[in-house]
């Protein structure tokens, strides 16, 4: 079987790779009847003679493999017709913008496999990039809030180079007395926590956040039960919440009126409330100054992500009252940090997490029979139809939805 690494075709540019030369040298030497080439990139965070180096072969056509790993979507018009592709799809979500990514895929009988859908029996989630949007998001919050009132000036992620060197330049830095609130309890926000850690900042409970008052910089962690109520009053059951969040409605804003950075590291799933709206916002008890919108849900659950930005501009302002974008630091502005590729700020480190992962949970599905059915789980469309359990997205492939 052979597998091509692909170059990313998609813009902007995503230096990043589901393999390293190092990954993939330990891929070769776990699955000797697996071979490996690479399609020459000139933007790859490992540059073509790396792979080289490790004696692989780099070429310009590797549209004789038999499987073909990317990071973003595969550009439309570089499919390959009766091939098998891995990458990030952003389609589960009934995403408009890729809709006909997935009818082209289903036109040229591709099949096709989420990285996000890379799970274990439970549904947790086995490979990703989450640790990364993790660590740059919250360093990222730190940056706004800082330049947000001119107390210190951290470098943008981008200029540095290691996850060292984040913590490096954090070291320089004194907060002054904050509140801090953290939604969700996954690879992100464990990524955040690292952050958060690093700078000393003391974690809190729930009620002792709500409550005290400190002389410190400190932050608590919420989870679903936290942010979110059963309408009819009885308990929240987490598992329930996932699967219908229909009867759920936000309980977040005893955190706004409290709180001066929040840093969102939770799901947002369809039908679930908005942990605050527009409205809320507008209140003169919101106290929220900046926002670090990790899961970035544009129009979604935080009404003051209006767009995603960017990594070269990655922060705007919010004017509440006018409900319209203004500049970052405007008086009386929400600041947000919305970028929704924060992984490519770190592009080795974060490839190389995301390499160890992919050779150990993915990799020996192909050798194995698929014994353990991640494959079956990841692959969402075969025979150029949907996979039983994505054929929920027919309609939206139809543009009924």
């Amino acid at each position: 079987m052979e597998f091509a690494l692909l170059k990313e075709g998609k813009t902007p540019p995503d230096h990043r790779a589901v393999l390293s030369p190092t990954a993939m040298t330990q891929a070769q030497q776990l699955f000797p009847k697996a071979r490996f080439i690479v399609e020459s990139s000139a933007i790859r965070v490992f540059p073509d003679v790396a792979y080289e180096k490790a004696e692989f072969e780099v070429k310009t056509d590797v549209s004789q493999a038999d499987v073909f790993l990317g990071v973003k979507e595969v550009p439309i018009e570089d499919l390959i017709p009766n091939k098998k592709y891995f990458f990030f799809s952003h389609t589960i979500k009934k995403q408009p913008y890729n809709r006909n990514l997935l009818r082209t895929v289903l036109d040229k009988n591709i099949e096709l496999y989420d990285h996000e859908l890379v799970t274990d029996e439970t549904g947790l989630r086995l490979i990703g990039f989450g640790r990364y949007a993790g660590l740059v998001g919250a360093y990222n919050g730190f940056r706004a809030y800082g330049k947000k009132h001119k107390i210190y000036d951290l470098p943008a992620a981008s200029s540095l180079n290691t996850v060292d060197a984040l913590h490096k330049q954090l070291a320089k830095i004194e907060l002054p007395t904050l509140k801090i609130a953290l939604t969700g309890t996954g690879k992100v926000t464990a990524g955040a926590m690292e952050i958060l850690d690093e700078l000393g900042v003391k974690k809190v409970s729930v009620e002792d956040y709500l409550s005290e008052e400190y002389d410190m910089p400190v932050y608590c962690q919420l989870g679903v039960a936290d942010y979110v109520k059963q309408k009819d009053g009885s308990a929240v059951v987490a598992s329930h919440f996932f699967k219908d969040p229909a009867g759920y409605e936000s309980n977040f804003m005893r955190f706004a009126e409290v709180t001066q950075l929040f840093i969102a590291g939770h799901y947002y799933g369809d039908g679930a409330p908005f942990l605050f709206t527009r409205e809320d916002a507008k209140s003169s008890k919101f106290k929220i100054e900046v926002v670090a919108d990790i899961s970035c849900d544009v129009d979604g659950p935080i009404a003051s992500t209006l767009r995603a930005s960017t990594i070269a501009s990655p922060f705007y302002g919010y004017d509440a009252q006018a409900e319209r974008e203004v500049a970052y630091d405007a008086e009386g502005a929400i600041t947000v940090m919305a970028v929704d590729n924060l992984p490519c700020e770190l592009p080795k480190d974060a490839s190389e997490g995301f390499g160890d992962m992919f050779v150990e949970h993915v990799l020996p599905a192909f050798f194995n029979n698929d014994k353990d059915g991640i494959l079956k789980r990841a692959r969402m469309t075969q025979n150029g139809k949907l996979t039983e359990q994505y054929s929920y997205l027919q309609d939206y492939v139809d543009g009924k939805e």
